[in-house]
């Protein structure tokens, strides 16, 4: 019954917000809300809800003020000379911009963090993309295809879950896994480029793509907020911001509160022109940070109910005992719908163990079927349980069911492509 509900629940979600009868905020409380409610978990509903908002709390302070911070950045001017830059190297060309997207989030994920990627190279390739007409869900699209191959990075998060859960090291698990991100990430650039073609033709055909949402970071450039004369300055105050969240020394909720306020008393002494700041930007960090506290009490209501565990574990169990000896592959294709519909951590601390104890009796190491579960990763930041997703769509002012429908052929199309590698590398 509760994995029923569960996929009822996910299904009256998608259908929601991909038809545009609600908002992704409106959706991720009313939707679990009814069904929990149906289901007769009235008296704990608040204490659910309660505990998946405190879970999500310190992601939500981060992102507010993330977009606070590299917003500031940009009205600074800071990300100009990079814009200038690139836009010398791809010039007026969508296939040099769609690779030089792919090239830049690679190098920029290596930090591990996505908000923090998504945030970057938005605020470096979105002015591009605006000037030559292209459409924005090409780059969201790039970035997340990139984005979720480089989250297998150790310290991106699901691969330290699946070590920690299985209590094994770096070189049983990522090690071997590097090649597989090679061949993603060469796909990447295949897709960059293939996109890059169609927009080109598109261009030449059509005209320029102009249905740009004034929300973005970007926004409107206001020449009184740059200050050239501190670009060295806040260079080294961003530098030291992105060691200190790298090295992991204070959270980085906290530590971008506290860049965000340097930042603005160093480039804005005038309280007019912090709280102009504020003013300007407040509508786009709301808004993210809104869906972030959605998401909140949606897994909350998803874990308290028990909705969560009783998905996974009823998809394991409809898989036939004689395919046993297939279930390292099963695993690498069941961790696609598996990790978007479950959270990492419900999914590598819940479920994972649940399969390779299964393993263990038909004699498949661990270590395969870890590596195997981090093939839907390509996938899973699409997932409308990822708060950083909210933040790429709202950073490129695009709607997130239009980035979801754009991007989900090639996100499956990067696990095709990562599994089949595995298999013929012999990695799984």
């Amino acid at each position: 019954m509760l994995t029923f509900l569960g996929f009822l629940m996910i299904a009256i979600f998608m259908a929601l917000i991909m038809k545009k009868k609600m908002t992704p905020l409106t959706a991720l409380v009313l939707v679990p809300v009814l069904i929990a409610l149906v289901a007769g978990f009235g008296p704990e509903l608040g204490k659910m809800m309660k505990e998946g908002v405190k879970e999500i709390a310190l992601t939500g302070v981060m992102l507010i003020f993330a977009i606070l911070y590299f917003s500031l950045m940009i009205d600074t001017g800071l990300f100009e000379p990079l814009v200038q830059f690139i836009l010398k190297i791809v010039g007026d060309n969508p296939v040099k911009t769609t690779i030089g997207t792919a090239l830049l989030t690679t190098l920029v994920s290596l930090d591990g963090d996505g908000s923090s990627t998504y945030i970057i190279v938005v605020a470096a390739m979105l002015p591009l993309y605006k000037r030559q007409g292209m459409n924005p869900l090409v780059l969201t699209c790039i970035i997340m295809l990139a984005g979720g191959i480089m989250n297998i990075l150790p310290w991106g998060g699901p691969t330290a879950r699946v070590m920690s859960s299985l209590k094994l090291g770096h070189t049983e698990i990522f090690v071997p896994m590097i090649p597989v991100m090679v061949i993603g990430i060469i796909w990447v650039f295949i897709v960059a480029y293939i996109l890059g073609v169609k927009e080109k033709k598109r261009i030449l055909k059509y005209g320029k793509f102009t249905k740009y949402n004034n929300q973005d970071i970007v926004g409107d450039e206001d020449d009184t907020l740059r200050r050239p004369r501190l670009l060295i300055i806040n260079f080294i105050l961003t530098i030291v911001l992105l060691c200190v969240m790298i090295l992991d020394i204070i959270p980085l909720g906290v530590a971008f509160m506290i860049a965000f306020c340097i930042a603005a008393i160093i480039n804005y002494p005038k309280l007019k022109d912090q709280q102009k700041i504020i003013s300007k930007h407040a509508g786009n960090a709301l808004s993210v940070a809104g869906m972030i506290f959605g998401a909140g009490i949606f897994t909350g209501i998803l874990n308290g109910t028990g909705i969560m565990q009783a998905m996974g574990n009823s998809m394991i169990d409809i898989i036939p005992k004689s395919w046993g000896g297939f279930l390292n592959v099963i695993t690498a294709v069941f961790s696609v719908p598996l990790t978007f519909f479950l959270t990492n951590d419900a999914y590598y601390f819940g479920i994972l163990p649940i399969i390779t104890a299964t393993g263990n009796q038909l004699g498949i190491p661990p270590d395969i079927l870890g590596r195997a579960s981090l093939v839907g990763q390509a996938s899973h930041l699409l997932s409308p349980l990822v708060p950083s997703t909210y933040l790429l769509v709202s950073l490129a002012g695009v709607e997130f069911s239009d980035h979801l429908k754009f991007t989900l052929k090639w996100a499956i199309g990067s696990s095709i492509v990562m599994l089949v590698g595995a298999l013929i590398l012999g990695i799984i």
